[in-house]
């Protein structure tokens, strides 16, 4: 890649970062409620830094971080933590290790399952493991935080030039989409 090609990448990178992160972030201001969170980061990244990749594709991404917020939930909920302050207020506990560590490999395991590697939803899952975002309300707002940030990457990308498919990537190996 050229110098100018890097150059322009990398501006294009950086525009649509800021600009589903403001996106989110001014919903979250008229919402009053967490439309942003850790996650939306490295989500962000990988629809703009590599589109066409099958762990960016649309599917991917809401499924990866639909997985994820419920196993993080549900191992709230097993754990009897639903109702707990954060880890950050409550700090390290046994059974919220064992919270973090359920969420995460029930988490890597479906996606697995299901051809639905999205990396970013390892986060998603620990978030809410921890307490950091808990409640149904919250949850169904970081969904919906989810699906606004990879609407305004597909828009982005495709006014950009970058082709990110409606739904599925193509597999290298298979050819094929998914889903």
């Amino acid at each position: 890649m050229s110098a100018v090609a890097d150059a322009r990448r990398s501006a294009r990178v950086f525009v649509g970062s800021a600009v589903a992160m403001v996106t989110a972030g001014l919903v979250a201001l008229m919402a009053h409620q967490p439309w942003l969170f850790p996650s939306l980061g490295p989500a962000i990244m990988l629809h703009l830094e590599k589109p066409g990749a099958p762990e960016s594709s649309p599917r991917n991404t809401f499924i990866g971080h639909a997985v994820a917020l419920l196993a993080g939930y549900g191992m709230l909920a097993v754990c009897g933590l639903t109702a707990h302050p954060s880890v950050l207020d409550e700090g390290v506990s046994p059974v919220r290790i064992v919270a973090a560590a359920g969420s995460l490999a029930v988490t890597a395991v479906v996606l697995l399952l299901l051809i639905a590697s999205h990396p970013p939803a390892g986060a998603t899952t620990l978030i809410v493991s921890l307490g950091l975002l808990h409640t149904p309300e919250q949850l169904l707002v970081a969904a919906c935080a989810v699906v606004l940030v990879t609407a305004v990457d597909w828009v982005f990308n495709r006014a950009t030039g970058q082709p990110m498919p409606v739904w599925a990537a193509r597999t290298e190996r298979e050819g094929t989409r998914h889903g």
